[in-house]
């Protein structure tokens, strides 16, 4: 185990506690963007609350090991920033890898989704599904379809003893 000053003792710890409430975390290399750039990338992340801080690759690499993270040392290198979701793993997926089409100086370096490391592509797999609220909708509508269609069986049935019941009274008229 590293042995790290007590200054440094609170960073990562709060790394830790970051790690381990978080869904998913998304590593970013942020060399090359510029400060408007940056504070765009900020306030969408704060948009959807997630938390996004520039971390230095020691305390980080201290921080994974001591939570049990495995294999995040091979991304640890040059800048580092973690962007972390602490309900909706889609949520910052999708915002990382939209932002990073747009600005090619943001480059997704890994992920951690679950305390297991994910790669860039799976990263990626995980922006392209739908968010949280169109999927629960999907599900009510699956949910609700059987319903529907007893509710449209039954109101046939009436609806064709009213047609009768009307083709009756007519007859029983003309008569």
């Amino acid at each position: 185990m590293h042995s790290i000053r007590p200054e440094k003792a609170s960073k990562v710890a709060e790394l830790k506690e970051i790690l381990t409430g978080a869904k998913c975390t998304v590593l970013v290399n942020y060399c090359g963007l510029t400060v408007a750039d940056d504070t765009k990338l900020r306030s969408s992340m704060r948009a959807a609350n997630i938390k996004y801080v520039v971390v230095k690759n020691t305390l980080l690499r201290i921080a994974a090991k001591e939570v049990g993270i495995e294999g995040m040392d091979s991304y640890l290198e040059h800048n580092t920033a973690i962007a972390v979701a602490p309900e909706d793993p889609v949520a910052v997926a999708k915002i990382i890898n939209d932002f990073a089409k747009v600005h090619q100086a943001l480059e997704i370096k890994a992920g951690v989704l679950d305390g297991k490391m994910i790669t860039v592509d799976e990263i990626k797999a995980l922006a392209a599904l739908p968010s949280r609220e169109v999927l629960l909708s999907k599900m009510l509508g699956s949910m609700q379809a059987p319903i529907s269609g007893l509710v449209n069986v039954l109101q046939g049935t009436i609806r064709n003893f009213v047609y009768v019941l009307e083709a009756v009274r007519k007859e029983k008229e003309s008569a």
